[in-house]
């Protein structure tokens, strides 16, 4: 464990006194509430957008860097605008072919140590950094009308199933959620089906039916597009 590790863990268990505390509680409380002011401020302007989640490690050579940057540019062209995470990968994809379709190219950038900076390819004012995970997400969640789940890890896990939550639980409208790579996707899929459901009956089998998986980036933008001709609604060009 090296020394910055350690020292954040014995931090956590150090004697503080009830004062102390409060002040510094306080203090990040009010930190906490000017991100979602002005995540709210500068993103309820936006219109209607889809959230793109996935890796920052992927590379542009990779077939999902070329497949996300292909579904933002349709998107784009059926009146969505392309929200992501900001960063390279998959994200820098995304952006890119947000632009590149003349959309909404939007940004929400966490602040990181490593991995994490803005990139060349969102909209200037539309670029948002946040130094919480959970104020992020709830920008995320707030003002999508539908997410795609690329290839990612431990982060696009996370906001999947935030998303997943969420719809299952009422919390907000049933938007469309769309995992596009059957490949990479299957052996959670499976796990969730057999274990989750099956096994161990911790979801219902209608839980199951809460998101597509596709491959291509015509069915993962048709997927959305019908969803939303249901109920007679589309984007505003």
């Amino acid at each position: 464990m090296n020394q910055d590790k350690e020292e954040k863990i014995r931090r956590a268990f150090a004697a503080r006194e009830s004062r102390e505390v409060m002040a510094s509680d306080s203090w990040k409380i009010f930190k906490i509430m000017s991100e979602f002011v002005n995540g709210f401020e500068q993103m309820q302007q936006i219109g209607p957008c889809v959230s793109i989640f996935g890796s920052a490690r992927t590379k542009p050579d990779n077939k999902y860097y070329i497949l996300a940057e292909e579904i933002a540019f349709k998107l784009t062209q059926e009146g969505y605008g392309v929200i992501t995470g900001g960063g390279p990968g998959i994200m820098e994809a995304a952006n890119k072919g947000a632009k590149r379709g003349k959309g909404n190219s939007v940004g929400l950038n966490i602040n990181l140590p490593f991995e994490q900076k803005p990139n060349d390819y969102i909209d200037r004012d539309k670029s948002i950094d946040f130094n919480y995970f959970f104020v992020r997400k709830t920008v995320f969640l707030k003002y999508s009308q539908g997410f795609i789940g690329m290839p990612g890890g431990f982060g696009t896990i996370d906001e999947l199933f935030e998303s997943l939550t969420l719809v299952q639980t009422n919390k907000i409208a049933e938007f469309p959620v769309i995992l596009v790579g059957t490949e990479y996707w299957s052996g959670l899929i499976s796990w969730m089906k057999e274990t989750m459901w099956h096994q161990e009956h911790n979801i219902n089998e209608s839980d199951l039916d809460l998101f597509k998986i596709v491959d291509t980036a015509d069915e993962a933008v048709k997927h959305i597009v019908d969803f939303y001709n249901k109920y007679l609604l589309k984007p505003n060009f």
